[in-house]
């Protein structure tokens, strides 16, 4: 099992910045790829960054390309999500999320992922 903690959320002007954090527990962080997800009131949830556990290969949902960076710690058991430029459109509650990468599916399925935190909320006014 493994245990993730989301921290950083909050209010937010447009054009703003906030970082987010996931801090992992139970099992070995290193072996894990690691993903970000946010889910806007009345939408599935998408997509938005992923850093692999070779190498810190990052990839990231053009939405966000360019403005948000994704990275992790190993030494401290986490994994961040540097978000700038902020939009109105950014707000959702955003998921930290782990991947054992026993599953089948492309790195943006949430299918694929096998332990979930609980979400941290953000909100961006215009």
């Amino acid at each position: 099992q493994v245990q993730l903690v989301e921290s950083g959320g909050g209010l937010v002007q447009a054009g703003g910045s906030l970082r987010l954090s996931c801090a992992a527990s139970g099992r070995t962080f290193s072996n894990y790829h690691m993903g970000w997800f946010r889910q806007a009131p009345g939408k599935e949830r998408e997509f938005v960054a992923t850093i692999r556990r070779n190498y810190d290969i990052t990839y990231y949902a053009d939405s966000v390309k360019g403005r948000f960076t994704i990275s992790r710690d190993n030494a401290k058991n986490t994994v961040y999500l540097q978000m700038n430029s902020l939009k109105p459109e950014d707000t959702a509650v955003y998921y930290c999320a782990a991947d054992a990468g026993y599953s089948s599916g492309g790195y943006s399925d949430p299918r694929r992922y096998d332990y979930w935190g609980q979400g941290t909320q953000v909100t961006v006014s215009s």
